[in-house]
């Protein structure tokens, strides 16, 4: 059974190995097509190359010293004819010099001679996995942007996926909605991206901050008055209800609004009519209503700060933003988006931020959240002018992370279908010793002082990773 859904899985995935020992080739190649891989071999660089041209593959094995082409010119190739190739390194040296130079010219991984079939396995696993999910992150955005305009909203995690469903869901009905999350999550522009995208879209979509405007002149900003109505209602208006007619009301803060208004925006969502202020007409509503909050709606209604009726109302499509925090990996994500933003508002030229300065960023709460990292990046690009952004340039609260023990899981995403936890504990403490010998030109004193392990300790990590 195990075997018939390995198959499964693997059916179609075709492999190209570079290696120039005959057996070792022959092995890899046997071991792969025993896990139902389609699997082509040559004796070099350059028939890889060749074969490479020729026909398409979805994973290129290739070993790193070989006559005639190398693997790292191999690599070059691969990656200028199709960036976007998977390819993994073998190397029987287990070089940190050649190591990350492979990284760097865009290897996904490499695996030191003598090839074991577990770490065989699980390499392929990995990059095959990573493939799957790019190619889905690019075909999820693209079908977001040709059937469904949700305007600025940027996000490929889990979490955001998520919300896209929903709001894909919901926009076609006529449903109310609430969306729940913390201040600088984007309530606004999900409320947009559901009023665009639903039958009301060709008429208004009128935003009301509850929170902001006061309680006494609130009441005429959502239902209007007629003239005298009120000290200073020197002429009639119309309020946003009215204005929103045929679309939709967006009622952000709807915790902070009064308990008297409560009650008449619970007869406008019940009876579908509403009168102005001092008028005796009755104006029917046609208005969809969609409702954020900062606040936890049930704990107020159980402190009795709001109406429970109105709450039941209201609370017919619920949709929770995540706050930034619990979707670490868009970050990297949004802070290129908003430097392609400031680049071209500000008429600035900084390319990138640096390894060092986006774990730092990764690694900050964001209290903020996406209105906090959009400020941050516009102030770091009107500062830097061109460059990249490094770990000097950002503020001390974004540093101060980094001066106690690093939070890794605060960096690793676990996807629904979960993680192998020993193959990413031993992913990351590679990373480590390789970055701390990369740190000190591999001078394995100084790395093993910059890990604050003993020499010996060092010395036993390098070997049990094959790393010499």
């Amino acid at each position: 059974m195990a075997e018939s859904k390995v198959k499964k899985d693997t059916k179609n995935i075709r492999i190209l190995i570079a290696e120039d020992n005959e057996l070792s080739r022959d092995n890899l190649a046997e071991l792969l097509r025993s896990y139902g891989y389609e699997v082509k071999g040559v004796g070099d660089g350059r028939q890889a190359m060749d074969v490479f041209i020729d026909d398409k593959y979805d994973l290129v094995i290739t070993d790193l010293k070989m006559p005639h082409v190398d693997g790292l010119h191999l690599l070059k190739f691969v990656k200028e004819v199709n960036p976007e190739s998977i390819v993994i390194m073998i190397t029987g040296y287990g070089t940190v010099n050649s190591a990350v130079e492979a990284m760097k010219l865009g290897a996904f991984d490499y695996i030191t001679k003598p090839l074991k079939d577990d770490v065989v396995k699980l390499t392929i696993d990995r990059a095959l996995s990573y493939a799957k999910l790019k190619e889905e992150n690019i075909t999820l955005k693209d079908q977001l942007k040709k059937k469904y305009d949700f305007g600025k909203i940027i996000g490929f995690s889990d979490n955001m996926r998520k919300v896209f469903d929903k709001i894909e869901k919901v926009a076609v009905s006529d449903s109310t909605v609430v969306i729940y999350g913390e201040s600088g999550t984007g309530k606004e522009l999900v409320a947009r991206a559901i009023h665009f995208n639903s039958d009301r879209r060709n008429f208004p979509l009128v935003p009301v901050n509850c929170g902001a405007i006061p309680e006494e002149l609130l009441e005429s900003e959502l239902f209007g008055h007629e003239k005298g109505a009120f000290t200073g209602a020197i002429k009639s208006r119309v309020g946003r209800f009215e204005l929103a007619q045929g679309g939709t009301i967006f009622l952000d803060e709807i915790g902070d609004m009064s308990p008297a208004l409560q009650v008449k925006v619970l007869r406008v969502i019940q009876e579908k009519q509403f009168e102005r202020i001092g008028g005796v007409k009755t104006i029917n509503a046609d208005v969809r209503i969609i409702c954020a909050t900062n606040q936890d709606l049930d704990k107020a209604v159980q402190e009795k700060r709001f109406r429970e009726d109105l709450f039941y109302r209201i609370n017919v499509i619920p949709i929770t933003l995540p706050p930034l925090r619990d979707r670490k990996m868009d970050v990297p994500v949004l802070i290129n988006h908003f430097l392609q933003k400031f680049n071209k508002l500000k008429k600035r030229n900084v390319k990138e931020v640096t390894p060092e300065a986006m774990n730092y960023m990764m690694r900050y709460a964001w209290p903020g959240n996406i209105r906090e990292l959009e400020n941050l990046i516009e102030m770091l690009v009107v500062m830097k002018e061109e460059g990249k952004i490094k770990v000097d340039d950002l503020p001390p609260k974004i540093l101060s992370v980094g001066k106690g023990k690093s939070d890794v899981s605060s960096v690793v995403d676990i996807p629904e279908e979960g993680i192998e936890y020993n193959e990413v504990v031993d992913q990351f403490e590679k990373g480590l010793l390789l970055k701390a010998l990369e740190k000190t030109s591999g001078v394995k004193n100084r790395a093993a002082k910059l890990l604050n392990l003993n020499r010996t300790t060092f010395v036993e990590k390098l070997k049990r990773f094959n790393i010499s």
